[in-house]
């Protein structure tokens, strides 16, 4: 007895040894393979079993791509104009008929600090710094600075009642993950959607991230923490000869010697298949070095935008310097749905640039110019080739911006952090177009009534994918209520 108890201890140790090393080499990219195969498993809880990677029920998509604005853009002069910030521009909010927001219950809830309970409140109203008008046949109200935006205004879906909590920049990472800095971080949205769901492309990651990480301390926007990470976002450079970070194949190495390795590796491993031909890592292990063999070329393609018409290339705006960077990456986002990613996780913009509070009609005028006409690309470029049906489009940023001026440090002309009510939009599939949900008050301030915690548009993306949240528990990690949110049904087509 005690010898056979030595026997499957050391299978035991041969098994982790080998899944170590294995998960060491690929394991970012090869989290669907290792899944189907198996080997996946946060528990050995007989009455739990992890995602089949498959739908929980009829998706409405089979990716999303996630473009995330860094630094807090204002809901006021992009999609949630209010005419009374110019009628009582520079009056106190209790100068006007309306209720005083700083002294509304829901204030003080939706608005916890790192280092103070709440931010300096500020009053004086200040006015819209440009003009909107109605565009479409939904003839809804868009700002002047997002021309191109506009024009697709009857495809988009626009959440105007959304709140966080963290009114620091950490919400850039709360916005991901549902958690304030100061609980227990959680894994990103795109991470549950990795987890939840299996491969539609066996060449590439299911989770790409382009344009970031913008610092080092944002990689928990695309972090998988406790579900392994193999379900993390993998960053993808576009325009770089080297994409894929050790993912292309040393110069000093010819590709006829590194397929022999590949193969003289897959014999030895099937080789140990037979001597154990219950381990099922192995058998994934196999798949694994085939799949990175198979990247080398996958990843690079999908990412070269040179074999675009000129046409498409002008659509996003690659021939003008102040789109390229953000026409690129926007491009890219297209063909990787294109090709089977099931999570695109997209910043045209670098950290914090959205950030105004001095200078807003300067900032954002600027910043603007730089996104409008790549992120129209992409909804047009979606469209025209049926994949907009298929494909969720969501584009949000960490919280709004105050409806008051920004008076520290004597300032005259920008706007503070503001969690209590932001705009966020939808667009693609099963999703209303052309759509407005809830609203904020008369001066952009709350949001109405219950408003949405941003976990709910985790739910909402979840859904549409075909997944419910609350069937990812993942045993030991019990999750707060707060954390799964609502699906936002009323914008569902």
């Amino acid at each position: 007895m005690a010898a056979a108890a030595n026997r499957h201890f050391s299978a035991l140790q041969r098994r982790t040894f080998l899944s170590d090393c294995g998960m060491g080499i690929t394991g970012l990219a090869l989290g669907s393979l290792l899944q189907q195969d198996g080997v996946s498993r946060a528990s050995e809880d007989a009455a739990w079993s992890p995602p089949t990677g498959k739908p929980m029920f009829e998706p409405a998509a089979k990716s999303v791509v996630w473009i995330f604005l860094s630094g807090g853009y204002s809901q006021l002069e992009t999609f949630d104009p209010k005419p009374a910030l110019n009628k009582y521009a520079g009056k106190t909010f209790q100068e006007t008929p309306f209720e005083d927001p700083l002294k509304s219950p829901v204030h003080d809830k939706r608005s916890r600090s790192v280092i103070e309970k709440v931010r300096e409140k500020y009053a004086k109203i200040y006015p819209m710094q440009i003009g909107w008008k109605k565009h479409g046949e939904s003839g809804i109200e868009i700002s002047d600075w997002l021309p191109h935006m506009a024009s697709c205004v009857d495809d988009m879906c626009f959440v105007r009642n959304m709140w966080t909590t963290d009114n620091d920049h950490a919400a850039e990472n709360q916005i991901h993950t549902g958690r304030h800095k100061l609980d227990e971080t959680q894994p990103s949205v795109g991470a549950w959607v990795t987890y939840g769901l299996g491969s539609l492309n066996e060449n590439l990651p299911q989770f790409l991230v382009l344009g970031g990480p913008t610092r080092s301390d944002t990689r928990a926007s695309f972090d998988s923490y406790y579900l392994g990470q193999k379900y993390s976002g993998i960053p993808l450079g576009v325009g770089s000869k080297n994409p894929l970070p050790y993912g292309s194949r040393s110069a000093d190495i010819l590709a006829e010697e590194q397929r022999n390795e590949f193969e003289l590796g897959g014999k030895l491993n099937r080789l140990a298949a037979v001597e154990y031909p219950e381990d099922e890592s192995v058998r994934a292990r196999i798949r694994s070095y085939e799949l990175a063999f198979r990247m080398q070329t996958a990843v690079p393609e999908a990412v070269s935008l040179d074999s675009e018409t000129r046409e498409t290339q002008q659509l996003y705006g690659l021939d003008d310097a102040n789109t390229k960077v953000a026409g690129q990456r926007m491009l890219a986002a297209r063909r990787l749905v294109e090709r089977g990613v099931r999570f695109v996780h997209v910043y045209p913009s670098p950290y914090g640039v959205w950030d105004s509070h001095k200078a807003l009609r300067m900032n954002h005028g600027t910043q603007t110019a730089k996104i409008d006409k790549p992120v129209a690309g992409l909804l047009k470029d979606l469209k025209r080739r049926g994949l907009l049906d298929s494909t969720l489009v969501v584009f949000c940023t960490e919280f709004g911006r105050t409806p008051a001026v920004e008076e520290r440090s004597g300032g005259t002309d920008g706007r503070d952090h503001h969690p209590h009510g932001f705009t966020v939009w939808f667009a693609g599939a099963g999703i209303k177009r052309g759509y407005i949900h809830g609203s904020t008050d008369e001066l952009g301030f709350h949001a109405d009534g219950d408003g949405h915690y941003i976990t709910d548009i985790h739910a909402t993306v979840l859904n549409r994918m075909g997944l419910d949240g609350r069937r990812l528990e993942v045993p030991g990690r019990k999750r707060l209520d707060i954390d799964h949110g609502q699906p936002i049904t009323d914008i569902f087509a």
